[in-house]
């Protein structure tokens, strides 16, 4: 079993920037893949973030390609998303999420079956 606790959402106004922190209490095989996804209201939840802790190439969203990035620590347990020029539409609920690789030892952006409980972005103009 995989817990996740998110933190560091808050308000803002555009052009801002905040961190979100995830807790991992501990990795297994089904939190080799770490993401962020985020739920604005009356839309579906979209994938933001994803990262395989092992390394390697990462996945962005177009929409936050250039003001995101994801990162890891993995001697702490804690996945980062670092969130820079931040704009109106990035308000949503973001949610960490974990997922084991898949057959081809990828991280997809689908399939997360753990996810935390969620933290408030919201960003003014």
């Amino acid at each position: 079993q995989v817990q996740l606790v998110e933190s560091g959402g808050g308000s803002v106004q555009a052009g801002g920037s905040l961190r979100l922190s995830c807790a991992v209490s501990r990795y297994t095989y089904n939190s080799n893949c770490m993401g962020w996804f985020r739920q604005a209201p009356g839309k579906e939840r979209e994938g933001v973030a994803v990262i395989y802790r092992g390394g390697g190439p990462t996945y962005y969203a177009d929409s936050v390609k250039g003001r995101f990035t994801i990162s890891q620590d993995s001697a702490k347990n804690i996945v980062y998303l670092q969130m820079n020029s931040l704009k109106p539409e990035d308000t949503a609920m973001y949610y960490c999420g974990a997922r084991g690789l898949s057959f081809g030892g990828v991280c997809p952006v689908e399939g997360f079956g753990y996810w935390g409980q969620g933290t408030q972005v919201t960003v003014s103009s």
